[in-house]
């Protein structure tokens, strides 16, 4: 069983929020849970519009699907977000270069069945450790990856936002998939990088570890971000696993 909160956040800088997120704690298809958080991009009213069809055609896929293999169904549904971001940029120069991120969990029989395009996160959280589940596809992220520089370096970098994979950004969009056993007392967070451009993730781990609920700890984090800052939109999605999800 899952307890769940989520916020979404403009910030201190920006003036449109481009960010999007889904909760169902019931279930949506043949899945018993659904989550997804989304980070649009592109300029006027275009990135804030990627993300909602994005999220929108993906809970519009699951729902249709008759499968009940989470990744599988998940696959499906951004290929079919990618492709219906794609045909709306074409139909329209003001929507041109539009994408998003994508990242979209369930949970059943102890495991969670991630999926992530872009740079928004997942990690599981407990009191021990933060563990970040998802890989950013991002260019920084690239170059940590081969060696070619630290991770420190990487946090300040200026080109840290340059992100390599987004839904709608290609004709074709490549998702990564995960599947990671759930523990009673674990927490499940999904957030843009709104809030870990802010906050390194131990400052993470602190917050929910010393809030007294839920609900707290999530304004907590949004309100942490701002406080560095609040440079981009914020969106926090927790899950409290409270037995078996």
């Amino acid at each position: 069983m899952l307890k769940t909160f989520s916020m979404t956040d403009i910030g201190r800088r920006r003036k449109v929020n481009q960010d999007y997120v889904y909760t169902s704690e019931q279930p949506v298809g043949q899945l018993p849970n659904l989550f997804v958080v989304a980070d649009g991009m592109g300029g006027h009213n275009a990135g804030d519009y990627a993300s909602r069809v994005a999220v929108e055609t993906i809970v519009e896929r699951v729902a249709d699907s008759g499968e009940r293999n989470a990744l599988y169904v998940f696959d499906r549904a951004i290929q079919s977000a990618n492709a219906r971001i794609r045909e709306l940029a074409d139909s329209s120069p003001e929507l041109e270069g539009m994408g998003t991120t994508v990242v979209a969990a369930s949970c059943a029989d102890g495991y969670l069945s991630i999926a992530n395009v872009g740079d928004s996160r997942l990690y599981v959280v407990n009191r021990s450790e933060i563990r970040q589940i998802t890989r950013d596809h991002s260019w920084v992220e690239e170059m940590v990856r081969r060696g070619g520089i630290g991770r420190e370096e990487a946090r300040n970098h200026p080109d840290k936002n340059i992100i390599t994979r987004a839904v709608g950004a290609e004709d074709t969009v490549k998702a990564d998939f995960f599947t990671v056993r759930i523990e009673k007392g674990d927490e499940i967070l999904m957030c843009t990088d709104g809030l870990t451009n802010m906050l390194e993730d131990e400052e993470i781990r602190m917050i929910l570890d010393g809030a007294r609920d839920i609900v707290e700890k999530v304004q907590e984090l949004v309100q942490a971000a701002n406080e560095k800052g609040g440079r981009d939109n914020i969106s926090v999605i927790l899950m409290e696993s409270l037995d078996e999800c």
